[in-house]
C-alpha cells in the first residue's frame, strides 16, 4: 500500500480527518483539487460565531486557524490534484494524469457544489456579471439592477444584502410558495427594492462583456420576457459532488452518501465525513466531529486486523 489512509477533499471534514489520523499514527494523503485548503469554508463571507471553541469573522478566517493547527502534523498533503476515478473495492485512486494510488482505507470528504441553472450565458458571464456572494460582492451592484434566482434563505437572504446597495433586485422563484423562513419572507416582502417574480424561470442571461438583461419565462402563461439586469445571483440550493462515486457506493435519492453511525459506507473501508454525507445538519461542527469519527474507526479496523 502507498499509504493507510488515502482523504479526498481538503474541508473542514478532510481537514479534521487529516489530523486525527496522524494523531492516531496513519500514514496519510489528503488531496485537494483547488489551489488552497478550504473547501466550503471558502463560500462563508459572514461572521461565524456557532462552531464551539472558535469564532472567525468569515470562513476564510477560521479556515485560518484550522490550517495553523495541521500545519505541524505528519501527512501528505497535495494540492490541485484531482481525482479522475475511484475502484473502492481495491482501494485505489487514479489521478487526472494517470497516477494510481493505493490505500488500506479511504476517506471521502468531497463536499458539495452549488446547482447550475444549465442556460444559455451562464458560463459566459461568471464574474462578467454573475456573482458568487451578496455579501462579498454588495459592492458590485451598487446602482444597479441585480437578479436572485431562488427560493431559500440564500435568496432571500442575499435579496436583503443587494438591496442595500442596488437599485432594484428582481427575485426569480419557479415556484409558488417560498422555502425560505418566515423572517426572511418577511423583510423581502417589505423592501420597495425588490420585486418578486414566483412560476417564473431564468432562459437566458444577455449580454455582450458582462450581463445586460435577463431572458424569464412565466411557467403559468407560457410568456416569456426580457428584464434589465447587470447582476445575477444564482442560489438555487446545492449537490453532493459525488458523480465519481456513483454506481460504486450506496447513496440517497438526492446523491448523498449513506454512512453508519462510524461513517463507514457500505464498502468495507471506505468513509465518507462532512457534507458529502450529511445533508441534515451541513456545518462546520459535525463535519470536524465525522472526520475524527472516520480516523479513530479506521484505527480500530486496522488494530483488529493486525
Amino acid at each position: 500500500m502507498d499509504f493507510d489512509v488515502i482523504i479526498i477533499g481538503g474541508g473542514a471534514a478532510g481537514l479534521s480527518a487529516a489530523l486525527w489520523c496522524d494523531e492516531v499514527g496513519l500514514n496519510t494523503l489528503l488531496l485537494e483539487s483547488n489551489a488552497e485548503l478550504g473547501g466550503q469554508l471558502l463560500w462563508i463571507y459572514n461572521q461565524i460565531k456557532n462552531h464551539l471553541g472558535s469564532e472567525a469573522k468569515n470562513g476564510r478566517e477560521l479556515r485560518d486557524i484550522f490550517v495553523r493547527q495541521i500545519e505541524t502534523r505528519n501527512f501528505t498533503l497535495r494540492l490541485e490534484t484531482k481525482v479522475r476515478e475511484v475502484d473502492l473495492e481495491k482501494k485505489s485512486v487514479v489521478l487526472e494524469k494517470g497516477e494510481t494510488l493505493f490505500a488500506r482505507a479511504i476517506i471521502i470528504a468531497a463536499g458539495i457544489k452549488r446547482r447550475k441553472l444549465n442556460v444559455a450565458g451562464e458560463e459566459k458571464f461568471q464574474n462578467k456579471g454573475i456573482i458568487q456572494s451578496g455579501k462579498r460582492d454588495q459592492n458590485l451592484v451598487k446602482g444597479k439592477t441585480a437578479a436572485i434566482i431562488g427560493g431559500g434563505d440564500a435568496a432571500f437572504e442575499n435579496a436583503l444584502i443587494l438591496a442595500e446597495t442596488a437599485t432594484k433586485v428582481l427575485l426569480v422563484h419557479r415556484g409558488k410558495d417560498f422555502r425560505a423562513r418566515k423572517e426572511f419572507v418577511g423583510k423581502v416582502l417589505e423592501n420597495p427594492k425588490v420585486e418578486i417574480l414566483t412560476e417564473t424561470v431564468l432562459t437566458k442571461f444577455i449580454g455582450n462583456e458582462e450581463i445586460e438583461a435577463v431572458e424569464l419565462k412565466n411557467l403559468k402563461t407560457g410568456d416569456t420576457k426580457i428584464l434589465p439586469a447587470e447582476a445575477a445571483l444564482i442560489r438555487i440550493g446545492v449537490a453532493p459532488d459525488t458523480e465519481i462515486f456513483r454506481g460504486k457506493i450506496d447513496l440517497d435519492e438526492r446523491g448523498y452518501i449513506k454512512i453508519d453511525s462510524r461513517c463507514e459506507t457500505n464498502v468495507k473501508d471506505i468513509f465518507a465525513v462532512g457534507d458529502v454525507a450529511n445533508p441534515v445538519a451541513p456545518t462546520v461542527s459535525s463535519a470536524v466531529g465525522m472526520g475524527a469519527t472516520a480516523a479513530k474507526a479506521i484505527l480500530e479496523m486496522m488494530n483488529s486486523e493486525g
